[in-house]
């Protein structure tokens, strides 16, 4: 009996397969902690959104009330986007003094000042103030949002929550197309002011709502608070372990000892921001080199493919396609406003299952064909000088494909992408470089389009926008490696090589199918994002 009893033990003591031992790994739930927070924090970008979205209809009521020019209307419209670089420029120094909570506090503050002024402007250099004030509130807004959601994120959900600030520019977008409408039947001298200062409202609940927010766990460590980032950071991850990794590769950045685990530690002085610029800058490695590139040139290329122009003039568009009414012209915007945001929700789900650059690649590829099928429709139309029915309908339909396409990849993928390569102690700075790019694009071509399309046509100004997004999509294909499932630490790894990324990609892939084969540990460490995939 004693014997039977000892073989019985023996076998128990070796581990049993079962049938659910060959499963495939399970993906990590979202966590409903870090999904509050990036909601709360991509809140921000409500404000430009509604900006963008609000002017476009407004500037034709404006225009008539205040008896303007169009060049006075292209500078009104564009000249936010430049304004916004001080807020840019100011917000990754802001951060990493008051900490990324509180500048998002402050970028909403602003705006609301902003907001007010434009709508109790009584002239156009008051209205042009009030431009200046929103755009620095814009400019920190545009920042803040990516790169604290990016902070917060578990390595699984990272694409999908750092989508979000596009979502609410979207969605901000709608709501201002939809203010164009409600208040469009009121008196022209009070229905645009209503319109720019009910811009105010969304600016209040999102100071109230950063209450419940808690600090950026990398920032925390950059202070030396690691007691504090740790609790952040048990709260946001999907596993304890990935939290200790997730602190293990911050304290690692930020340049304090493994060892320290101290509730409050010194931190060295340059990991507190100083000499970023030099190294981001003048003496850059050649995986910082690629970095920069590709993230100044995915915000680059974004902004100068179009989508301002349709956004912004999407009324002028439509009227020169043949609709002539006021209503139907804003309705059709709302229709617009209305397609991007669906994409962009359709796009949030699938940024984290597809990768990144599937997505981008079938983005851009759609924007070239619908920016050809409208430069060819109002072509047609300007030249045969009157309403053509099917050409009309051409240009709606291309129209909402190209804000479709949009949103499906390029519009959220260059927050992604951007807010996720740059190394923890270069990310703020790094960040604000590409939001800088993307807002003097943005005004460039705000400020320039009906002057463009006036000197080659409004059909050609869609042709150049064409060519412009194909050099994009070349550049996406050969110089941006896929960064899905990649930790965020782990990025100069992957960066370095330029148009030779792959190397450094199947070097990656080696590693993590040898993690997988060992039970998903190498040398002590755990590979974050999704499990069982292969980037």
């Amino acid at each position: 009996m004693a014997d039977r009893t000892t073989n019985d033990n023996t076998v128990s003591s070796q581990p049993q397969k079962t049938i659910e031992d060959f499963d495939p790994p399970q993906k990590p739930k979202r966590n409903k902690y870090a999904f509050a927070c990036a909601i709360l924090a991509s809140m921000t970008s409500i404000l430009l959104g509604y900006d963008i979205g609000v002017m476009s209809g407004a500037a034709i009521y404006i225009k008539d009330d205040l008896k303007i020019t169009d060049v006075e209307v292209e500078v009104l419209l564009g000249i936010l986007n430049l304004y916004s670089l001080i807020g840019s420029a100011a917000a990754g120094r802001t951060s990493d003094w008051v900490g990324r909570r509180y500048t998002i506090v402050l970028a909403g503050a602003i705006f609301f000042v902003g907001a007010l002024l434009m709508g109790f402007a009584t002239n156009y250099a008051f209205l042009m103030f009030g431009r200046f004030v929103a755009g620095i509130g814009v400019g920190y807004a545009l920042m803040i949002a990516p790169v604290y959601t990016a902070e917060v994120s578990p390595a699984s959900s990272r694409g999908f929550l750092t989508s979000f600030p596009e979502v609410f520019i979207n969605s901000g977008i709608l709501l201002g197309y939809v203010s164009n409408y409600a208040f469009s039947k009121l008196p022209k001298h009070l229905g645009w002011r209503l319109m720019l200062g009910v811009g105010a409202i969304p600016s209040i609940f999102l100071a109230v709502g950063v209450l419940a927010m808690p600090e950026s766990p990398r920032w925390l460590v950059m202070q030396g608070r690691l007691g504090d980032a740790t609790r952040v950071l048990d709260k946001t991850s999907d596993s304890k372990e990935e939290s200790m990794l997730r602190l293990a590769d911050i304290k690692e950045a930020a340049g304090i000892p493994e060892h320290c685990t101290d509730d409050v530690v010194q931190v060295a002085k340059r990991s507190k921001g100083q000499d970023v610029w030099k190294e981001l800058l003048l003496h850059p490695t050649p995986a910082i080199r690629h970095i920069l590139i590709c993230a100044i040139g995915i915000h680059f290329f974004q902004q100068a493919s179009g989508i301002d122009a349709v956004v912004l003039y999407s009324p002028r568009i439509f009227e020169k396609a043949g609709i002539t009414n006021d209503d139907k012209k804003l309705l059709c915007t709302v229709a617009v406003g209305f397609v991007k945001t669906v994409f962009i929700l359709v796009a949030t789900f699938f940024v984290d299952k597809v990768g990144r650059r599937p997505l981008l690649l079938a983005s851009v590829a759609g924007m070239i064909l619908s920016l050809i099928g409208l430069g060819l429709g109002l072509t047609i139309i300007d030249q045969n000088h009157g309403r053509i029915m099917w050409a009309a309908v051409l240009c709606i339909t291309m129209v909402l494909l190209y804000v479709a396409f949009f949103s499906i990849g390029m519009g959220p993928i260059t927050w992604v992408y951007s807010s996720e390569i740059f190394p923890l102690k270069l990310r703020a700075q790094g960040c604000s470089l590409g939001v800088a790019m993307n807002r003097v694009v943005s005004g460039v071509l705000s400020m320039t389009f009906i002057s463009l399309y006036e000197a080659i046509t409004i059909g050609g100004a869609f042709f150049l926008y064409a060519a412009i997004a194909t050099v994009a999509w070349v550049f996406f294909f050969i110089m941006l490696p896929e960064t899905h499932g990649r930790t965020l630490e782990d990025m100069e790894v992957l960066f370095g090589k330029f148009h030779k990324w792959r190397k450094a990609n199947a070097l990656l892939k080696q590693k993590k199918n040898l993690s997988h084969g060992d039970g998903n540990t190498n040398n002590g460490q755990v590979q974050l994002g999704t499990k069982g995939q292969v980037n």
